[in-house]
């Protein structure tokens, strides 16, 4: 099976009454060896949801990705996270100590988080303007970057605050921001991360008890 810039991908099938998780559905089971024939519906394989896309496919969105190497490959739960907004064409606009970049590359493998709601024509019809405009304020040059303090972090939310005021809402802090739209999709992501890296050495992953693909089970498992 074809590795995409986003990993493999995961599915889930029923066998000897556990649930094995695996890249693809092997011609026999690797439990009890017997070849995978006709199966039951309730044993069927289904897709495992990837929490990873090509940020720079996504419109108006919040990315998030490993600062170094990518989140399948490198990242263990700890490594810094760089952020970045990508405007209508999927250019990710982002602020280091170099000032904003404008990337066409490098966040094939992103978490992203849709900031426009469906219908919201007219906000998206001025986002690039909006967008390119707040970057090149004296705010976002390169001296003015701060590791701590003023950084990548700092760009994204405060970009989003300003789109908030525009739809007349509540602006965010970064805690709240952080705990309400990063931590739900950067534990998912890590518990995907875990299950993709047990399957990749072991070839499989198995469970006694019918698991949601957003909360694998941690560990190696009876692999």
């Amino acid at each position: 099976m074809q590795c995409t810039e986003a990993g493999k991908p995961l599915i889930k099938f029923g066998h000897c009454k556990k649930y094995i998780y695996s890249f693809s559905v092997p011609q026999s089971c690797p439990l009890c060896q017997q070849v995978m024939g006709s199966r039951k519906l309730e044993e069927a394989p289904v897709s495992i949801s990837n929490p990873f896309t090509n940020g720079h496919q996504e419109k108006c969105s919040f990315l998030l990705r490993p600062t170094q190497g990518t989140f399948l490959r490198e990242y263990d739960g700890r490594s810094d996270l760089h952020v970045g907004i990508t405007n209508t064409n999927g250019v990710v606009y982002n602020y280091t100590m170099h000032g904003v970049q404008r990337d066409e590359a490098g966040w094939e493998q992103s978490v992203s988080i849709p900031l426009l709601q469906p219908g919201m024509f007219g906000l998206m019809d001025q986002w690039d303007k909006y967008l390119e405009d707040f970057s090149t304020t004296g705010a976002w040059l390169p001296q003015r970057y701060e590791e701590d303090r003023h950084n990548c972090y700092s760009y994204t939310l405060t970009f989003i605050n300003c789109i908030l005021t525009t739809e007349g809402k509540e602006q965010l802090g970064k805690d709240e921001f952080i705990e309400k739209y990063v931590v739900p999709r950067t534990r998912k992501a890590s518990k995907y991360i875990t299950l993709y890296r047990v399957i990749e050495e072991h070839g499989f992953y198995v469970t006694d008890h019918p698991d949601d693909e957003t909360n694998p089970p941690e560990g190696s498992g009876a692999c």
